[in-house]
């Protein structure tokens, strides 16, 4: 039987799809502020915020980097990121010179300080863990799934 809008009984009884708390985004959402958030005491005796830090992670792991390779890698628009590494080179963590080889390149390279504030980091992910207070087997387990999703849908929001 079909009610005055249009819905039957069984409509009526199945779970609304439009429920905030059934929506992933608003789950990725929520966990992604919370997580984000953890990080941020954190690291803010180390002179850095959350985005900042993804691009020294960037950095630790391959340099120099091009403004460009590290957009691609942390899935940021280069317009996005170009302030970020700016306020780090302000700061004294990287240099921003032409490349060599392309001049039309910004190529994006650790300063000692970067790369000595390495050995600081080392501690973050065992502090956020420990912040978090979940467990570690569910966190890897969680990054894995994620990673996969990723992997799955970047190609449709990659900058």
């Amino acid at each position: 039987m079909t009610g005055a809008t249009g819905t039957s009984e069984a409509d009526s009884l199945s779970p609304d799809v439009l429920s905030l708390d059934r929506q992933l985004c608003f789950a990725l959402a929520v966990a992604s502020r919370s997580v984000i958030g953890a990080y941020r005491p954190i690291l803010e005796p180390m002179g850095l915020t959350h985005p900042q830090y993804l691009v020294m992670l960037a950095l630790w792991d391959c340099e120099p980097r091009s403004l460009s390779e590290l957009a691609e890698v942390l899935y940021l628009e280069p317009a996005t990121l170009s302030p970020l590494v700016k306020r780090l080179a302000a700061a004294g963590f990287v240099t921003r010179e032409r490349s060599q080889d392309d001049e039309r390149q910004l190529a994006v390279q650790l300063t000692p300080a970067g790369r000595e504030l390495r050995a600081s980091a080392q501690g973050v992910p065992p502090r956020v863990v420990a912040a978090l207070g979940v467990d570690i087997d569910e966190l890897v387990e969680l990054h894995a799934r994620l990673a996969k999703v990723i992997e799955r849908i970047a190609p449709l929001g990659s900058p």
